[in-house]
This record gives C-alpha cells, sequence and structure tokens, in this order.
C-alpha cells in the first residue's frame, strides 16, 4: 500500500529530515472540502459575508485540515526516530495520512507511544484551535471552531481499536505485551480491525437506503481500513514465516558472475537472455566488483552496446549490498527495501559466497505453497 502512495505522490519538502509527499488523490478531497465548507458550513456560520471569502476561507480550512494531518504523522513520525526507526516519508491523500516506518518498534511501550504520539498531537490542535477561536469572530471564529472540531474527530476516530489505526496500534501494544508474540499481537489487531472496517462498510449501505448523509463516505473509510488491515494481516503472516528462515536456506551458491570486461552486448545474449536474471555480480581477476542490472543496461543506447564493457555501468558493491548468511530473511527483504535493491551477496573472507535476490524468496515462498 505504501508503495503505491509513493509511486502516486510528489515530494513537496522535508521537515526534520523526512521527505513531505502529497499524493494525487489528495487534490479530489482538497476540492471536496474547499466546497462543501464555501457552500454550506461558512454561509450559515457568516451569512454576511462576500462569496468569494467563503470560498478563500473553504480552502484556507482544508489547506490547514491536511497541515494538521502532517503534524499528526510528524508526532508519530519523530517519536519512531527516537527508537532508531527510519522514516521513509509522510504522504498526504485522499484518507488522511501515512507515516511510512522501516521496520517495527523494538517492543510494546514503543510501539504504544509510537501509535499514541497522533491522536495526542491532534487534541493538542483541537484545544489550540478552540482557544485561537475565542479572539475572532464571523468568518475567522468559523475557520477555527471548524479546525478544532475536525482535530478533536480525527484524534477520536484514530482510537478506534482496529490495525493499522493508531487505536489497533495501541491494541497491538497491549496483546504484544501481555503475548510476548508480536506477528500473534498483529494478526489479532488486524482482525479487530477487520471487523470494524466491515461494521464502516455495512453502516455506509445502511444509511444510503435510509437517505443518511455520508453514507457512501463511510463505505470509503470501510474498504480501505479493511484493505488496509488485511494486508497488514498478510504480511504479518509472511513475517512470521520468514523470520524463522535463514538467509544460508535461500541464498543461491552456484553463481553465474560476468567479467567486467565482458561488452554489454554479449552480456544481454550471453547472460540476461539465456539465464533471465535480472542482475549479475560482476568480477574481476576474482574479485567482486559491483552489480550490474537491466536498469545499467537499458541506461545505455543500443548503439554503443558493442563498444561499451560492463564495467563501464555496474554498480559498485559496498557494505549496504552484502548480508550474513545467517541472518533471517524477513530482515534480508528489509534491507533490501531500505537500500533499494533486488540483491544482496553473502561474502566470506573476502569471497563471494552466495546471493540472495527477492525473486528467489518470492520462488521459495511458492514452492512451500505459503
Amino acid at each position: 500500500m505504501n508503495g503505491s502512495l509513493v509511486q502516486g505522490a510528489w515530494k513537496i519538502g522535508s521537515l526534520f529530515g523526512i521527505p513531505i509527499r502529497v499524493h494525487f488523490s489528495w487534490f479530489i478531497i482538497f476540492g471536496l472540502i474547499t466546497w462543501s465548507l464555501s457552500t454550506f458550513y461558512f454561509p450559515q456560520a457568516a451569512p454576511d459575508l462576500p462569496i468569494g471569502s467563503y470560498w478563500a476561507r473553504g480552502a484556507l480550512a482544508a489547506l490547514l485540515l491536511f497541515v494538521s494531518v502532517g503534524f499528526h504523522e510528524i508526532a508519530h513520525s519523530l517519536v519512531a526516530m527516537r527508537y532508531n526507526i527510519a522514516i521513509e516519508g509522510i504522504t498526504l491523500f485522499i484518507f488522511g495520512g501515512v507515516s511510512q516506518l522501516r521496520g517495527e518498534p523494538p517492543h510494546p511501550r514503543s510501539e504504544f507511544l509510537i501509535a499514541i504520539a497522533g491522536p495526542v498531537s491532534s487534541f493538542f490542535l483541537a484545544v489550540f484551535f478552540f482557544f485561537l477561536a475565542g479572539f475572532f469572530t464571523g468568518g475567522t471564529e468559523a475557520l477555527f471552531v471548524y479546525l478544532a472540531q475536525i482535530n478533536l474527530i480525527l484524534g477520536l476516530f484514530n482510537l478506534i481499536p482496529g490495525f493499522p489505526m493508531d487505536g489497533g496500534r495501541v491494541l497491538r501494544a497491549a496483546i504484544w505485551s501481555k503475548k510476548k508474540n508480536l506477528f500473534y499481537a498483529t494478526q489479532q489487531a488486524a482482525n479487530i480491525g477487520r471487523i470494524f472496517a466491515l461494521i464502516f462498510i455495512f453502516y455506509g449501505v445502511f444509511s444510503i437506503f435510509m437517505r443518511l448523509p455520508g453514507g457512501l463516505w463511510l463505505m470509503l473509510i470501510g474498504w480501505f481500513l479493511y484493505t488496509a488491515a488485511q494486508a497488514s494481516y498478510q504480511q504479518s503472516a509472511l513475517q512470521e514465516i520468514l523470520s524463522k528462515v535463514r538467509v544460508r536456506d535461500i541464498m543461491v551458491k552456484d553463481i553465474v558472475t560476468i567479467d567486467s570486461r565482458t561488452l554489454i552486448d554479449t552480456a544481454v545474449n550471453d547472460y540476461f537472455l539465456r539465464y533471465g536474471y535480472g542482475g549479475f555480480p560482476v568480477m574481476s581477476n576474482g574479485r567482486l566488483l559491483g552489480i550490474v542490472t537491466l536498469k545499467e543496461i537499458k541506461n545505455v543506447s543500443q548503439s554503443n552496446w558493442n563498444t561499451r564493457t560492463v564495467g563501464d555501468v555496474f554498480i559498485p558493491h559496498d557494505s549496504r549490498g552484502e548480508i550474513s548468511e545467517e541472518t533471517d530473511v524477513m530482515k534480508a527483504i528489509e534491507q533490501m527495501l531500505r537500500e533499494d535493491r533486488g540483491r544482496l551477496v553473502i561474502m566470506q573472507n573476502g569471497n563471494l559466497r552466495g546471493l540472495i535476490t527477492r525473486n528467489g524468496i518470492a520462488r521459495y515462498m511458492q514452492i512451500k505453497g505459503k
């Protein structure tokens, strides 16, 4: 899910070293909120203002709402960073925002603090905007009252005890603390998350039939929560399986390598097309230099394949591309994602001992029938 969000998002800046992105779906909800507030809310709250003022305040309120959502996610991220959890970024999208954490919290207490930081920050903003509203009248007062109310709702909504919402993470922390098993806690919290999602969906359908407001929106939120909970459950099951498997159990020992002096044309025909692999270790006199993949090959014009060699385009090897054969496979996957690599090498006494790839892991899971 996170990956799809990043693919459709644009980076608009960084805060505390955390990339902030806006997903294209954000513009949809921004427009809807602006239209709703300027057409219904502000004309009722401040009926004597010009129409242009309603639209200006509607747009400002929608913008500040997403600033509030960003503040909520920043709170999660800052607490996570205290526990040395890297943050890939924060993405604002149609349903709010999401902090993309690389890895799981180290213990239940950290999970609880990371999760609760979001709702607490929303409650803080609710109090802050209620306080500001007392200094103004008319449309400006209505603007701050709206922001106070929406932040209060945001904080309460996120406390629903269904994973992956904040309340679900608090619940996971409690189950984790009691059962001493993160995977079990995640699966139980995700199951409860699916139940709450179905409640949203069914109530949304009921609201539509009874002609109550917000039915379609409740159905969309329920569908999103169900999808997220289902994905979290499946990921947890995968993590539980792979955490018991070591790199040595999956790594390829009979490695096909390419000499750095090989022409790119030869590499394509005799290696990439012949073996069907997406990348190969590049060697020189028995020493590993790096990895060459299809991405590097495609960056070279085909007219130059007969003159340029693999040694001109490979990615140099460094410690970020290595992993121990005793490491569990789930850690290998996390390292691949963190370093944006499709394969890692296993070295022993300076020599290439093995190779583990994303495709190899996928084949292993397929063969095992999981």
